[in-house]
């Protein structure tokens, strides 16, 4: 966008030599901002599936001795929890099987 502004100040607005100028310093600019969100972007692995749950925070919605119901990224979710854990607790995802996270207690 800032090289589109440029270009319309150079032939509206700016003398010829410095609207050259202008539009090269622009279109620097564009590039690096470019390179930047890109590398910025690449720095993390994406993480999707049921490998990106584990080792996930959440809370415990119902006691779980040892079946309950937790929430984990904004979702409620099936899980049991060998070692207990009681109702608003923090626990840690350790596996998921099937549709049941298995949780710890956080302590």
């Amino acid at each position: 966008m800032l090289l589109v502004g440029a270009v319309l100040l150079a032939f509206f607005v700016v003398p010829s030599p410095w609207g050259i100028v202008l539009v090269a310093l622009a279109a620097v600019f564009e590039v690096a901002e470019t390179w930047f969100l890109i590398r910025l972007s690449r720095r993390r692995k994406i993480q999707v599936g049921a490998e990106a749950m584990v080792g996930a925070r959440g809370v415990a919605l119902s006691n779980c001795r040892p079946n309950g119901q937790v929430r984990v990224a904004g979702e409620i979710w099936e899980a049991r929890c060998d070692e207990g854990a009681d109702q608003g607790d923090p626990v840690r995802v350790t596996a998921l099987e099937s549709l049941v996270l298995v949780v710890e207690p956080v302590r």
